[in-house]
């Protein structure tokens, strides 16, 4: 397993709490690409998809990736991409040439229960949907990206995921991880 790692998947699955679960248990470093993204951007992403739009953001998402792998000189970390970054151009082929990729994978229904208990505020597409809004939302575009996720080198399977907790997740990849490094 070539090192760092980087956690896809859909909103919510897990790769932004899990990973840094993760991270603190191998005692690795972690980073969120979105909250990267404000950093060097001073938008959160939702912010910069308000004022600039999608499009923009995925051109500025990708530099963030692209950027910090030439510039964070240690390879124990974990990092979180957006939802939607794999889905954008030939980014999970980057992702898979940058280290090794993990899909954290989840059905439509435990996606859309586990992001209506959240802030959505904070994810544009999903804000002011209902539970069920959620759910008609997410089954298609789940369709539509999971052959960018299902490209990643290794799938965290539906079992795993679903219903489980953050930690309960970090667990497993802790156990998946220390079996291949």
């Amino acid at each position: 397993m070539e090192l760092p790692i980087y956690l896809v998947g859909y909103m919510g699955s897990g790769k932004t709490t899990a990973g840094r679960l993760l991270a603190d248990k191998l005692g690795w470093h972690f980073v969120d690409l979105d909250e990267a993204f404000q950093q060097i951007h001073g938008y959160s992403p939702a912010e910069y998809i308000r004022e600039f739009g999608l499009e923009e953001f995925r051109k500025k998402e990708k530099y963030v990736v692209e950027d910090l792998a030439d510039q964070i000189p240690f390879e124990k970390i974990i990092y979180a991409t957006g939802g939607g970054y794999p889905c954008w151009e030939d980014n999970m082929e980057c992702l898979r040439e940058l280290g090794t990729s993990i899909y954290l994978k989840w059905k439509p229904e435990h996606l859309a229960k586990r992001l209506s208990l959240t802030d959505l505020s904070e994810r544009p597409i999903l804000q002011g949907r209902t539970e069920k809004e959620l759910l008609s939302f997410i089954t298609p575009q789940l369709e539509a990206r999971e052959p960018f996720y299902s490209q990643a080198h290794y799938t965290l399977p539906i079992e795993v995921c679903d219903e489980q907790s953050d930690e309960r997740i970090a667990q497993k990849l802790f156990a998946f991880i220390r079996e291949r490094v």
